[in-house]
């Protein structure tokens, strides 16, 4: 039986390499975000362009989910925004924008995605942050909500359990995708041109790169397949080169 996957942020960088790996996989992809389209997008799925950090259009998406399946297999909470500025400079509404996009869109999507994974015992995987446990300056709204996000993805484990519904997390360092590079304008990784500071961020990790997209598909694959990791739930599996393994003061 074809399984199904509804996949959030589908067209940014981590979505696409998702959606192309799901599909790869066998499994019928149901992909939302708020472009019109998705590149490479396939025939066979369902494409939703809708904003999710709105409750109505959450809603929306899932009266338009259970027209076309009667279950889901997986839910990938992965659309994000991410604001890059002093908090002192972040206004109120900047600041519940990423929350609504990032942690109270995720909170919506297991609600009501909730009785259509109980149906055959499915998945939800988080897409959290390693700025969920280290940070850095000028990007408190993101690290605050993807902590919220592992918080909620443990809350989620624990009330879940009882109807087979597994809840994990994975916590992306950096990746190279259009939100990473949209972000190093912040300082943290030098000057210099876009490559230049992209080189000055890999040096950061142990393994001396930055990851990509498709490297953290398959850490999601790998939490949404039920064969892989069926003894798995409210964890977070952090996927970020080794970024977090080294102390800052070396």
């Amino acid at each position: 039986m074809t399984k199904t996957a509804l996949i959030t942020g589908a067209a940014g960088g981590i979505g696409r390499a998702t959606v192309a790996l799901f599909h790869t996989r066998g499994w019928r992809v149901i992909g939302v975000d708020r472009a019109e389209s998705a590149a490479d997008f396939p025939v066979d799925g369902v494409f939703i362009q809708s904003d999710i950090s709105r409750p109505e259009d959450v809603q929306a998406i899932f009266d338009r989910v259970r027209t076309s399946a009667n279950s889901l297999d997986a839910l990938v909470n992965n659309a994000a925004v991410q604001i890059a500025k002093p908090l002192v400079e972040t206004t109120a509404e900047e600041w519940d924008s990423v929350m609504a996009s990032n942690l109270r869109s995720a909170f919506l999507g297991a609600k009501l995605a909730h009785p259509l994974l109980a149906v055959a015992g499915g998945a939800i995987v988080n897409v959290s942050s390693v700025h969920a446990i280290q940070t850095s300056a000028n990007i408190a709204a993101y690290a605050a909500s993807k902590g919220g996000l592992l918080a909620l993805t443990r809350a989620l484990a624990i009330e879940f359990a009882s109807d087979n519904i597994r809840v994990n997390a994975i916590l992306p360092g950096a990746v190279d995708t259009p939100m990473l590079r949209a972000g190093l304008s912040r300082g943290h990784a030098g000057h210099g041109d876009v490559h230049e500071r992209l080189e000055n961020l890999a040096r950061k990790t142990v393994n001396g790169r930055v990851g990509s997209p498709e490297e953290i598909a398959n850490a999601i694959y790998f939490l949404a397949d039920g064969s892989q990791s069926s003894f798995m739930t409210g964890q977070a599996l952090v996927v970020d080169g080794g970024a977090t393994a080294r102390l800052s003061t070396e």
